[in-house]
């Protein structure tokens, strides 16, 4: 058998990008995002047309990925003729290669042939999102201006960790969602932490950080416009636990740009097939009138 005639070979990416100059990671007819600057990247180093990326998280406008991984099928001609001249493995010289052409928003750090089974948007444990807030106007830093929010008001980070609480686990999360047709709001939330870090990158930061298998549209930084409302003392500590009760939205989405996808995490090799199989299961198309229970595992959060 040709190289021409083997398998596809399924093709994982990690990458990174700065989402201030994007509208989103999805394309859409005339605007900048991730998803068709790479994909038109890629057809140019590749010398094959139309590429196409399946994402873990797709991420909305303004909204940064220091950890975020997609995939593409190509065949395996294609694959190996990537090398070209160039030394090194197929995945070593797309990066190369990539970063020559790809503008200084987006990087990809690593290409390889991913393992049987795996499925960038269906595989995935978990997806962790960290939201940076910063308080005190003596720690503005005008370098991270486009990455973390500021905010004029102090804010009680305990407070605001001690009204998280309550949220963490299985719920109906429609307050702090914007509902899709044929899509559920129930969620199992794995982690909603607040700090305010002493040392480090975001040392005096507010960073609040959302990990979960998986988000509806918004949610993220709506459970984080509720929870900076408590840290202003505007709202009692039960106010967000009250709100997710009531099925209500009523909460204010925070600003876009203080997000970033930080890391998705996969399961062993060995199990990859069997969690996209039964990621997919929960989103099969639902029979006229049933009720909506399924998830969107890469909604923008």
């Amino acid at each position: 058998m040709t190289t021409a005639d083997a398998a596809p070979v399924r093709v994982r990416l990690d990458l990174s990008y700065d989402g201030t100059g994007f509208a989103g990671w999805a394309t859409q007819p005339g605007l900048r995002t991730v998803q068709g600057t790479l994909e038109a990247a890629l057809g140019t180093v590749l010398r094959h047309p139309d590429p196409r990326l399946t994402v873990a998280g797709r991420t909305d406008a303004g909204v940064h990925a220091r950890g975020q991984v997609a995939h593409l099928d190509l065949p395996a001609d294609v694959w190996q003729a990537v090398r070209g001249r160039m030394a090194g493995s197929p995945g070593e010289v797309l990066v190369r290669r990539l970063a020559g052409v790809l503008p200084p928003d987006v990087v990809v750090h690593r290409a390889a042939p991913a393992p049987p089974g795996f499925d960038a948007r269906f595989s995935p444990l978990w997806r962790r999102y960290a939201y940076r807030i910063v308080d005190d106007l003596t720690r503005v830093d005008p370098l991270r201006r486009a990455h973390v929010v500021r905010h004029r008001v102090p804010l009680d980070a305990e407070a605001m960790a001690r009204a998280a609480a309550p949220l963490v686990g299985l719920h109906d999360f429609l307050a702090f969602c914007k509902p899709r047709p044929e899509a559920t709001t129930v969620r199992t939330l794995q982690v909603l932490d607040v700090v305010r870090p002493t040392d480090g990158a975001d040392a005096d930061l507010v960073v609040v950080t959302v990990q979960a298998d998986a988000f509806c549209h918004t949610m993220v930084r709506s459970l984080v416009g509720a929870l900076t409302v408590v840290g202003e003392g505007r709202k009692p500590e039960t106010w967000p636990a009250e709100l997710l009760a009531s099925r209500v939205r009523a909460s204010a989405v925070a600003p876009a740009h203080g997000l970033t996808l930080e890391q998705i995490a996969y399961p062993d090799d060995a199990e990859l097939a069997a969690r996209a199989e039964a990621t997919r299961a929960r989103r099969a198309p639902l029979p006229p009138g049933a009720r909506a229970d399924v998830e969107d595992p890469d909604a923008g959060a």
